[in-house]
């Protein structure tokens, strides 16, 4: 079980997440937002597409991460990844790369060495081996009826990486699956959790 998260008094813009050394000509570092998708639709088949409070959801976060300017969008091929990713990959303009989730550690050595913004669409499963893969910390396992995290991973050369991990839309309640409380389009101020 994951520990009660802090409310900030004034969480800083999205854009304001960052190392100082991006702005002191040193070299760029490379930031990484990580998701899992959002809530799936229950269609009856292995590959569903993301519900209503699923798309709702990645509006929410398409909201949220609209100052992150992002240079980059991973996603593995099943629709719920692609249809998380694909509001942020049409806003840059090209075609999200697709990753094997069996392959993390390659993604993440890919991601450590491409300068930039990355934005990273993958599983409850997936999600927090690759915060791990990238030198993270994945604050726990996420559970099977959670989607609200975000986790944002600063890396900078020659520094330990450094997370933070927050929380959008509609809150995760242990055990409960609240996700169509989003189709009332609320959004909460954002929770955080840091750690280097």
């Amino acid at each position: 079980m994951l520990a009660a998260v802090p409310v900030l008094a004034s969480v800083p813009p999205i854009s304001a997440i960052q190392s100082p050394q991006a702005r002191d000509g040193n070299p760029e570092p490379v930031v990484v937002y990580l998701v899992r998708h959002a809530e799936k639709a229950e269609d009856g088949t292995d590959d569903p597409p993301l519900s209503l409070a699923g798309q709702i959801r990645v509006r929410v976060l398409r909201q949220l991460l609209s100052d992150a300017e992002l240079t980059h969008v991973y996603t593995t091929d099943w629709k719920r990844t692609r249809d998380t990713a694909r509001p942020f990959a049409e806003a840059l303009g090209v075609e999200p790369t697709i990753y094997d989730p069996r392959q993390l550690e390659l993604l993440a050595a890919t991601i450590r060495g491409t300068p930039g913004t990355h934005f990273v669409a993958g599983h409850s499963n997936t999600t927090p081996m690759l915060v791990a893969a990238l030198g993270g910390s994945p604050f726990g396992p996420i559970d099977e009826l959670e989607y609200d995290r975000l986790y944002i991973v600063v890396i900078n050369p020659g520094q330990p990486p450094v997370t933070t991990l927050l929380r959008f839309g509609e809150p995760y309640v242990e055990g409960s699956d609240f996700g169509l409380r989003a189709e009332r389009g609320s959004v909460r101020a954002p929770a955080s959790r840091q750690r280097n």
